[in-house]
């Protein structure tokens, strides 16, 4: 087997290098790390642009390997799985990749837009000073409100978050993870979310006795505990 070389992986982080918060960055994260490829991580932030130009838009993620580029998470998954078939699916198969699709469909639909509510006052505060205003201007403007209006109400809407999860809870009632006995892209897009909140905020999402909080625990236990190195909280 040819010897790998590093992929660079464009990676959202905060006031801290090790705060790294971005759900879709996480994503990648752990693809490369199911797949067993060498990459950095390389912190970068919302106002650095110029840095990641070369890829044609403004967004992390974005991962260099030799000559290519590639940008947005799903793009990546497909990238990876089509360059490294002989390293451990993502997927597991076309229909496994059709599935995966509509995962990443809803968190990106339904979860996610529920999640940035209840902490996006949260992810302000953990921004880099240079982010802080670019962050609190494009995000008003999307909202039609300010930061703290936006997340007012957190106490009661996680409450519906919470009874929104309930595919995800009966699944995991009678399987380890999403994708069955070992964790696989779909558990990586819908874990991204739960670790974007841990990263920044000490806001709780999910009960304790919840087999979703039990999930996210083994989540944080693969790959030597990889997403327990970085700057979070526990809760």
């Amino acid at each position: 087997m040819m010897k790998l070389t590093k992929i660079k992986l464009y990676d959202l982080a905060g006031a801290e290098d090790n705060r790294r918060f971005s759900p879709n960055c996480w994503r990648v994260r752990l693809a490369l790390l199911h797949k067993g490829l060498p990459f950095e991580a390389i912190p970068w932030r919302f106002t650095e642009k110029e840095t990641i130009a070369f890829s044609g838009q403004g967004k992390v993620p974005v991962i260099v390997d030799n000559e290519e580029v590639v940008y947005d998470s799903w793009a990546i998954a497909q990238y990876l799985e089509e360059s490294y078939p002989e390293y451990p699916s993502l997927f597991g198969g076309e229909i496994g990749k059709s599935l995966s699709w509509f995962v990443t469909d809803w968190v990106e639909a339904v979860l996610n837009p529920e999640i940035v509510r209840l902490i996006i006052t949260d992810i302000y505060s953990h921004l880099h000073e240079k982010d802080k205003d670019y962050f609190r201007q494009t995000r008003e403007k999307a909202f039609g409100a300010t930061l703290e209006a936006i997340s007012a109400d957190r106490e009661q809407r996680v409450i519906t978050f919470g009874n929104s999860l309930t595919p995800l809870r009966r699944t995991l009632q009678h399987q380890t993870f999403l994708a069955g006995q070992t964790p696989a892209w779909a558990d990586y897009v819908v874990f991204g979310s739960f670790q974007w909140a841990r990263c920044v905020s000490s806001f709780p999402l999910l009960a304790a006795d919840d087999p979703v909080y039990s999930w996210r625990d083994r989540m944080l236990d693969i790959f030597d505990g990889e997403a327990r190195k970085v700057l979070a909280y526990q809760s």
